[in-house]
């Protein structure tokens, strides 16, 4: 019986010839040729019963019918496309930007891709490239230096010119983040210093996207926290890939529970141990609005001293890098009269 062609690819190549086939069917085993219309392919191979791959002769632009030669019979037939070469024509690219380590899958736009034979990146061979069509190609980068490279296809008919242009980017680095701890509620705009900021896409806190970010510099990002709870180590992403992680905690809110004494005269001067959770972190510690002198024991105690004012009940807060508590409230008694 003779062989089946079921398909070709490629189905095209340029009139220089050179392009190489797979022809997969049935049958093909015994093969003694194949051919492009009346001409012989350079070569070919029978890889099984059900492939050979072959290389085109050269012809004139124009399709031809491929037939396998066999012992029992010719095959059916298939087309392959001879096209006349042309210089490339690169237009874009997508995307236009990534690491300098490489491995960015990027998608040539122009004309005249039939055939490629090299994509260079600052002439550097892409790590590999695939011709989709006429029009497109698939490469993934080889690694580079950070900046412009120009990017060109080369083809039977030429080299692209080199007017697209490819830009390394560094990979981002941060060094420091102040504050490096915030509330659990979110919130906390925090700085981030560092190198290679330009075009940040994303800043991370652990898994979870900031709020909002403000690239501020290639060396400066401002950023708002969400809500998180424990280490949340702070990421940047860029073209150049995603940085080094820098520590950031997250505190609970603060939270009093009672005041020891919780009453006191109106002149200054009482210790007050205030009994609560999360208070390790305290920065000010208020009685009705007014800061006052203190000292953290504890995560759960601290004693302050209250300041003079007016009979009369007042609220006491504390603040940590967690928040401000709720108020909780101290009474000052007026002396008796005479």
């Amino acid at each position: 019986m003779p062989p089946t062609i079921n398909t070709i690819a490629p189905s095209q190549g340029p009139t220089s010839g050179g392009t190489t086939v797979t022809l997969s069917g049935t049958g093909m085993t015994g093969a003694t040729a194949v051919r492009f219309g009346s001409t012989n392919a350079t070569s070919f191979v029978v890889n099984s019963a059900t492939q050979i791959t072959a290389v085109s002769p050269a012809r004139a632009a124009g399709a031809v019918a491929v037939t396998v030669v066999h012992p029992t019979g010719n095959s059916n037939s298939v087309t392959f496309t001879y096209v006349a070469a042309q210089v490339p024509v690169v237009t874009g690219m997508a995307p236009t930007s990534g690491p300098t380590s490489g491995g960015t899958s990027v998608t040539l736009m122009g004309t005249g891709f039939t055939g490629a034979t090299a994509v260079t990146f600052a002439g550097v061979p892409a790590a590999s490239f695939t011709v989709v069509s006429a029009t497109q190609i698939a490469a993934v980068t080889p690694s580079g230096t950070a900046g412009a490279a120009v990017v060109t296809v080369t083809t039977p008919g030429g080299s692209s010119a080199p007017n697209t242009f490819f830009f390394y980017a560094a990979p981002p680095v941060l060094n420091s983040v102040v504050p490096a701890q915030g509330s659990a509620a979110g919130g906390t705009v925090v700085k981030l210093t560092g190198s290679s900021l330009l075009n940040a896409s994303a800043v991370t806190f652990g898994s979870a996207n900031a709020t909002s970010f403000t690239v501020v510099s290639a060396t400066q990002i401002d950023a708002t926290a969400p809500p998180g709870s424990g280490s949340s180590p702070i990421t940047v992403t860029t073209p150049g890939g995603t940085s080094n992680p820098v520590a950031f905690a997250y505190i609970a809110t603060p939270n009093l529970t009672a005041l020891v004494p919780a009453i006191g005269p109106t002149s200054a001067g009482t210790v007050v141990t205030l009994t609560g959770t999360d208070l390790a972190t305290a920065s000010a510690v208020t009685f009705g609005g007014t800061a006052v002198p203190f000292t953290v024991v504890s995560d759960t105690h601290i004693t302050a001293s209250v300041p003079a004012g007016p009979a009369g009940p007042v609220t006491v807060t504390v603040t940590t890098a967690g928040g401000t508590s709720p108020g909780l409230t101290y009474t000052r008694v007026a002396p008796p009269g005479l």
